[in-house]
């Protein structure tokens, strides 16, 4: 079932398709909401209360967005009205680790060194830039899906990743002259 056959059975009370709607999405929301939260309880908190508003209001849903745009929209929302709650708006966002599968040693070592420096240069990055550096290129989510998320003009995320990819290439090659 593509994701809008899974909204329309949900809008109808069915629970399997929500079920497999959360296996689908359960992950990419929670790392999304980890990576901008920097806490593993709210992230869940906010898989939980995304999934429940899904629930709830699948019937609502228009179709003008992708359903992983909707998805993603919603969990941006029940964090940032978590982090009201809580008293602070912060966004952070990270790559998440990845296991390096590479048999020799050597390679290992350098792909951790590489790994930590990419690393180091997406830390560097204003929140938003890593913000919109995130959905582009690990959720692969368009341009006008990333700015009906983060709520700001198309243009607005354009040039928030240009800036990132400019401020990533100039700390990279830094790297590599050390």
């Amino acid at each position: 079932m593509d994701d809008k056959d899974l909204i329309s059975s949900i809008a109808a009370g069915d629970k399997g398709a929500m079920r497999d709607l959360y296996n689908r999405y359960n992950d990419a929301v929670y790392g999304f909401a980890v990576a901008r939260c920097r806490n593993e309880e709210l992230a869940s908190d906010c898989v939980h209360d995304t999934m429940l508003d899904v629930w709830r209001t699948a019937s609502r849903f228009s179709g003008r967005s992708s359903v992983k745009t909707w998805l993603f929209a919603i969990a941006r929302n029940k964090l940032v009205d978590a982090l009201r709650k809580r008293g602070r708006l912060s966004f952070v966002d990270e790559v998440p680790e990845s296991a390096d599968t590479a048999p020799d040693p050597e390679a290992a070592v350098i792909a951790a060194s590489e790994k930590q420096r990419l690393h180091r240069c997406l830390n560097g990055l204003k929140d938003v830039q890593q913000s919109a550096i995130r959905l582009a290129f690990l959720e692969d989510l368009t341009y006008p899906e990333i700015a009906e998320i983060e709520a700001v003009p198309v243009g607005t995320i354009k040039t928030r990743i240009f800036h990132a990819k400019q401020a990533l290439m100039r700390c990279l090659t830094a790297g590599m002259r050390r």
